[in-house]
């Protein structure tokens, strides 16, 4: 996959995309170059919602850091959404957690997560292709982003479910 200039703004998008993520201009009359594979075919074409995004699990802004460690433990997961009433305002990760609290959790765990979270994360929709989420991930550095369905937060992709994807892809040979 290779990344190529919007014609429009010359922001940096990926083939596959319909709209470029900047201006939202169309794109779906850039001629498209044919896919080297079958698994290349296939993430150009496949959309999110074929990764089955999982259910996120969610705290207010209001919640401890200690609160938001012990459900991340208690649930085996590797980011919570922070949701303040019904609408997504950040999101905390593991990699937060090593990064800005790192051994000083003592010291945090009374603190509210607004103070430690990720304000306003990246967000990608259910319809957008999986060629897409990998290049965001791969730019921003995200090993996870949240995922809506017509504006509304309704799951969370990992990178482990986009390798989990491809895997799939190499050892059908391609299509399922």
């Amino acid at each position: 996959m290779s990344a190529i200039l919007c014609p429009f703004c010359e922001a940096d998008i990926i083939e596959g995309v319909d709209t470029c993520p900047e201006c939202g201009g169309t794109l779906m009359d850039l001629s498209r170059r044919i896919p080297a594979s079958r698994v290349e075919g296939d993430l150009l074409r496949d959309r999110i919602e074929r990764l089955w995004p999982k259910s996120p699990s969610t705290v207010s802004p209001t919640a401890t850091v200690g609160e938001v460690l012990q459900k991340m433990v208690a649930e085996k997961i590797g980011c919570v959404m922070i949701v303040d009433q019904g609408k997504l305002v950040g999101i905390f990760s593991e990699r937060d957690a090593l990064v800005k609290i790192n051994t000083d959790a003592a010291k945090h765990l009374a603190r509210p997560i607004a103070q430690l979270m990720t304000p306003d994360p990246v967000t990608l929709e259910t319809s957008d292709k999986i060629a897409f989420a990998l290049h965001k991930m791969n730019i921003g550095g995200y090993r996870h982003i949240p995922i809506l369905f017509q504006g509304k937060l309704v799951g969370v992709i990992s990178i482990r479910d986009i390798l989990r994807y491809l895997a799939d892809r190499i050892a059908a040979g391609g299509r399922k």
